[in-house]
């Protein structure tokens, strides 16, 4: 018998008060082929940031993906992990188009698959809800990726103080969808609503930091 995924979200829990901001700034992954990964993360379009060589043959090589916080770094005498065994999550706020973006630059890309309560499927999330919708791709050593799609993050995962987008493509997708939400908020209300800029802006942050949407 199948068993369905429990999780417990942060209004469950007792808030803990933060003492020391902590922002993730480098991932390490293991490689077999310095050059060769470089040439492949490169080929993704993601920003090269640095290759550091030292005289005692110590090299660290440096990427971050478009809009993240956090880098990728790779080189020698880094990590005791073995190639293959890296896995990480790649936030997007529309996967086809993410994909599309890949496979152009010829990355093999696998298909669309999303995760429900019944377990993996294939194709997009039949509703493209937030989290559900994903699709993988691997480096030369085996590295895996999985590109996530999330428009609406769980409710106390972001600071709502802190709400932000990262580049020009994610601040029209969100755009669009709370004009699509304010289509029906018109509909709703049975007039047009002056006050659109101020009720795009609250759903926006709303969606973006998990609190709850207007209506």
């Amino acid at each position: 018998m199948r068993q369905t995924a429990t999780s417990i979200y942060p209004q469950e829990i007792e808030p803990v008060v933060a003492k020391v901001d902590m922002k993730l700034e480098v991932v390490v992954i293991p490689v077999s082929d310095i050059d060769r990964a470089k040439e492949f993360y490169s080929s993704l379009g993601w920003r090269f940031d640095a290759d550091f060589r030292f005289v005692d043959g110590y090299r660290s090589v440096q990427f971050t993906p478009p809009s993240s916080g956090c880098s990728l770094h790779f080189g020698t005498n880094q990590t005791p992990a073995l190639p293959s065994s890296a896995k990480g999550y790649l936030i997007v706020s529309d996967i086809v188009i993410a994909r599309d973006a890949l496979v152009a630059r010829g990355i093999e890309v696998s298909d669309f698959f999303h995760v429900g309560d019944g377990g993996v499927s294939a194709g997009l999330d039949p509703e493209r809800r937030s989290y559900r919708s994903r699709a993988s791709f691997d480096d030369p050593d085996g590295n895996t990726w999985i590109l996530q799609e999330v428009t609406v993050r769980l409710p106390g995962l972001v600071d709502l103080g802190a709400t932000s987008f990262g580049s020009v493509s994610d601040l029209a997708n969100a755009m669009r969808r709370a004009s699509t939400a304010h289509d029906e908020h018109e509909k709703r209300i049975g007039q047009k609503d002056a006050n659109w800029p101020d009720w795009y802006a609250a759903y926006m942050v709303a969606e973006a930091s998990g609190a709850k949407l207007p209506k």
